[in-house]
């Protein structure tokens, strides 16, 4: 369509009803369960949002059902509503975090996997343990106090919680929470998203078109035909898609089709560009397919004063109830290791910091005092022999991180980040990682997003790949994002996930 002459011919697509057209292809009803839901900038699934307040419901009945039973039989007279609803709540809440910190609620576990399976009985398990002591050392306390009774609450809640999961693992392999996803495009910048696609349970990526007669990095069979007088929005509504991302980095000379983008989005299609569409899926930023202008114009990378001031105070609280509760395993760990192999028991380090200034690290020794004779650094290696006795166990649980709240409390480090690596490294990266440097705009931490999500990294490529991953806490960092890495933190020490 030319601009400027003549008499405007009016589009097709823009001359309908808008609301007419959403509805004719019948799918909106299922896109509005496939998409993730934005919390305080960071993605959740809807499946996992669903299968939480499902699972939140049968623990309610649970308590409610434990403390009738309680309060009927042995006559006592109810307590107010009130008492009861915020102590069921409670009971909920605990379960959640509970079972948030087994890893029960990752989107890449499978429910039938023996994993799961485990994590979920020792969840209920840590559950009774929990809500049995609340019970005992509260007076005031409705839950039940006889063993059988708070036995059979619990078993009541695991039953529900199993089946749930059953149910809910049932409808996502029938395809009712997975969104079928078009991709535009078959370059080099595709390569990672059809490898993550194939273990991903919130999306099926049904097909990839190709624009240009270039090389393609995807299987052929996987490239979906698309003739000269093809309709993009034709292929759309015959493969049944939800939503077509846009993974073309050169879009001049015509060939890009805006307009039947633009049909496709009048459909209620949803139309997304890689970048976003991997954050959204992968929590991840790619670095394949980054422009500054993503960066610069979109959404995220904020800060703020008070934002800054809200970090301070739960890196403060937090530390400060670590270090209470784990003091008499720091001087056990500290005995231990001067036993093993003498002093000196804490290990200082220099690391990159906010802003890329150096400063002190503190760490529990794990390693023998000649560990690096040659003076020259070098990744920690699986089973890495240098390792002591002692420092293999407390690596393996991450106690030898403890000492890094001394770093927290100096205002070097923050609880929650990107980890700090050795100047050495951070040389070498920034001259090989485009975009490296863009994790020191934030304080780094004991724990991050990267390390709840990747494990232990010790080369380029492991670099690149937590890179993605501090990307997105930067870009997408607030306290609710924190609080989720400080419970998926407990997964990784209770698993062993990732240490070396």
């Amino acid at each position: 369509m030319t601009l400027g002459t003549g008499k405007p011919r009016a589009h097709p697509v823009l001359t309908a009803p808008v609301f007419g057209l959403a509805r004719t292809n019948g799918l909106m009803n299922k896109r509005n369960i496939c998409l993730m839901i934005h919390i305080f900038r960071h993605y959740v699934p809807r499946r996992l949002i669903a299968l939480l307040a499902v699972e939140t419901l049968v623990w309610l009945i649970a308590a409610y059902i434990g403390i009738s039973l309680q309060l009927g039989g042995t006559g006592a007279a109810f307590s107010t509503a009130a008492e009861v609803s915020s102590q069921v709540a409670a009971f909920a809440l605990g379960m959640i975090v509970v079972m948030s910190s087994m890893g029960l609620y990752q989107p890449d576990l499978s429910n039938k996997s023996r994993s799961a399976k485990i994590r979920q009985v020792a969840a209920f398990v840590v559950g009774f343990v929990i809500t049995g002591l609340v019970s005992y050392l509260m007076p005031s306390s409705v839950f039940p106090r006889p063993f059988a009774l708070g036995a059979t609450v619990m078993l009541v809640a695991w039953a529900g919680s199993v089946l749930v999961r059953a149910a809910f693992h049932r409808w996502t392999n029938l395809g009712v929470f997975k969104s079928r996803v078009l991709v535009l495009g078959t370059g080099s910048r595709v390569m990672k998203l059809a490898e993550y696609a194939l273990r991903n349970p919130n999306h099926q990526v049904i097909g990839y078109i190709a624009l240009q007669p270039a090389k393609h990095y995807v299987p052929l069979p996987q490239i979906l035909p698309m003739a000269a007088g093809d309709s993009l929005l034709a292929i759309v509504e015959k493969h049944d898609i939800d939503q077509v991302v846009v993974a073309v980095r050169d879009r001049r000379g015509g060939g890009f089709p805006v307009q039947q983008l633009l049909g496709c989005r009048m459909k209620g299609i949803k139309v997304i560009e890689l970048p976003t569409f991997f954050e959204r899926e992968y929590r991840q930023v790619l670095l394949d397919s980054l422009n500054p202008s993503w960066m610069v114009l979109g959404d995220g990378f904020r800060k703020g004063n008070f934002s800054n001031a809200v970090k301070r105070l739960f890196d403060l609280t937090v530390s400060g109830a670590l270090l209470l509760l784990t003091l008499p395993v720091m001087l056990v760990a500290a005995l231990c290791i001067y036993l093993e192999s003498g002093g000196p028991v804490l290990f200082r380090q220099e690391r990159v910091g906010l802003g890329g200034r150096n400063f002190t690290l503190y760490k529990f020794r794990s390693m023998r005092n000649d560990a690096e004779l040659g003076g020259k650094p070098q990744w920690a290696k699986a089973n890495d022999d240098r390792t002591t006795r002692v420092g293999r166990f407390i690596r393996k649980v991450r106690i030898d991180e403890l000492p890094q709240i001394i770093n927290v409390f100096q205002g070097d480090m923050s609880f929650v980040g990107p980890r700090p690596e050795r100047p050495f490294f951070v040389d070498q990266l920034l001259t090989q990682i485009p975009f490296y440097a863009l994790r020191h705009s934030a304080k780094p931490g004991i724990t991050g997003w990267a390390q709840v999500r990747y494990p232990y990294g010790a080369s380029i490529d492991d670099a690149i790949e937590k890179l993605q991953y501090d990307l997105y806490y930067v870009k997408n960092h607030s306290l609710f994002l924190d609080i989720m890495i400080l419970i998926s933190t407990v997964e990784v020490v209770l698993w062993g996930k990732g240490a070396r």
